[in-house]
């Protein structure tokens, strides 16, 4: 069985899994727990949000840096844009964790 194949039954297994499992614990007694995909949601909102801002950041040094060694005198105007990119993309960033920690808050357990 190839690495494909592997990575998307897997998938599917915890997909079911996920999709399954809320109906078995449905009932609601003292001590129960009750699943919500939020919670999950918002785990891999999170993540997925800082991947991509690690890979927007990279991109965004590998380019400038490129451009600095190719034309040395347009140096501190790279720069400046450089940081402005960044920010706003730090800016986005924060947005989305800080949507990602709202949306945790109203899973319930």
């Amino acid at each position: 069985m190839s690495l494909k194949k592997t990575v998307h039954l897997i998938g599917l297994v915890l997909v079911l899994m996920f999709v399954l499992v809320s109906p078995a614990m449905a009932e609601d007694f003292p001590g129960s727990v009750s699943f919500s995909g939020a919670a999950v949601g918002a785990g891999l909102g999170a993540g997925i949000a800082i991947v991509g801002a690690g890979y927007g950041f990279g991109r965004i040094g590998s380019a400038a840096l490129e451009s600095m060694a190719r034309q040395p005198e347009v140096a501190p105007r790279i720069q400046t844009a450089m940081i402005v990119i960044a920010a706003l993309l730090e800016g986005a960033t924060f947005f989305a964790l800080i949507v990602c920690i709202i949306l945790q808050g109203s899973a319930r357990f």
